[in-house]
């Protein structure tokens, strides 16, 4: 009788296990269906759509410099059919593909708006190439100039059109290195040499006049407010010198050319 008891007792939670893993099953049968009727239905109904028309459906914010026609461009397939059908990351993707674009995020905002938000790169010198002048960022990342724009930056000399940008960055950080430690003077620049990374090379307007320093690989606005200091001297004792060599702490020294 006590085997009998235990027998009926093992399959009857046979069966309470199999009825519950069946119920469960059917939750989530009938839970994804669900889904899936909601997922046909914000990519389906017109209400949802993103129109090509109304004003606002395509918010673009923090664009300046960027091209406008471009940036909008990337959701050209996108006019007409739902906001929930829209590919984000794809999107963010070709977003960052296009000049001026250091970073991008796209929202869906319900029922029918998208919004971009754009962050541009921050140019911080000119370089010049045998095509032209380009601006050229923190990173090393070559810029178009945009035509309405208005920048007041130093020529970045001593980069090549065909480095990588890992080798521009490196360039570029030099450049940034002397300007933070010029401090206020960094004004006085308009080019930075920085053929040579250990041994920097500044032209500045002084006294009206385009004078090259050789600044070494330190205490660049030491030496460059000592050269200021001994300047009206140096011009008297020099007047047809336009390039001074400051490496030295101790002394400035006139290199004829």
């Amino acid at each position: 009788m006590a085997r009998e008891s235990k027998k009926a007792a093992g399959s009857g939670f046979r069966w309470r296990l199999a009825g519950g893993l069946l119920a469960a099953g059917l939750v989530c049968v009938s839970t994804g269906m669900a889904a899936l009727k909601v997922r046909r239905f914000v990519t389906s109904d017109p209400q949802f759509a993103l129109s090509r028309y109304r004003n606002g459906a395509l918010t673009i914010q923090g664009l300046r410099y960027a091209s406008h026609t471009r940036v909008t461009h990337v959701f050209s397939g996108d006019f007409g059919h739902s906001i929930f059908a829209v590919p984000l990351d794809e999107r963010r993707r070709r977003l960052l593909a296009i000049d001026w674009v250091e970073d991008a995020s796209v929202s869906r905002i319900w029922p029918d708006r998208l919004v971009v938000q754009v962050r541009e790169r921050r140019p911080v010198a000119f370089v010049y190439f045998r095509t032209g002048f380009l601006l050229i960022d923190a990173h090393g990342v070559l810029l178009d100039p945009s035509p309405e724009a208005q920048f007041s930056f130093p020529v970045l000399s001593g980069v090549r059109e065909q480095d990588d940008d890992q080798t521009r960055e490196e360039h570029v950080q030099a450049m940034l290195r002397l300007e933070e430690d010029m401090g206020y003077e960094a004004k006085d620049i308009s080019e930075v040499n920085t053929s040579d990374l250990d041994n920097l090379r500044i032209v500045a307007k002084v006294d009206n006049r385009a004078i090259e320093l050789i600044l070494g690989d330190e205490n660049f606005g030491r030496r460059y407010q000592n050269f200021l200091a001994h300047y009206q001297e140096i011009r008297r004792q020099s007047p047809g010198v336009k390039t001074f060599d400051l490496r030295l702490d101790d002394r400035i020294t006139a290199k004829d050319q």
